[in-house]
């Protein structure tokens, strides 16, 4: 067996949940974990940055999570009070 001796290995701690989870979605990939992780540092690489867009557990970028808090904060904070929807409609429905 040919082995390259320029070739490092590293280790990582990981939950397994998350490990078995990535694995499956790999696997249907047709990848296994190592070529994943050596993809990966490659973008790292070539992109000089992070390679992908991260994301929160609602589907949110960071930056878009961080505006909606705002607004959130904002709307909560102002003094103007909004109709609920059914009023609203009453409203404009009124001559």
């Amino acid at each position: 067996m040919l082995t390259n001796k320029n070739n490092e290995q590293i280790q990582i701690r990981i939950d397994s949940k998350t490990k078995n989870e990535a694995k499956k979605v790999l696997e249907s990939l047709g990848m296994d974990m190592s070529s994943a992780i050596k993809i990966f540092f490659r973008q790292v690489i070539n992109s000089k940055n992070f390679p992908c867009e991260l994301r929160d557990e609602n589907g949110f970028t960071l930056r878009r999570a961080e505006i909606l808090r705002e607004s959130i904060k904002d709307a909560k904070n102002t003094n103007n009070f909004f109709k609920k929807g059914s009023a609203l409609i009453k409203a404009a429905l009124k001559d």
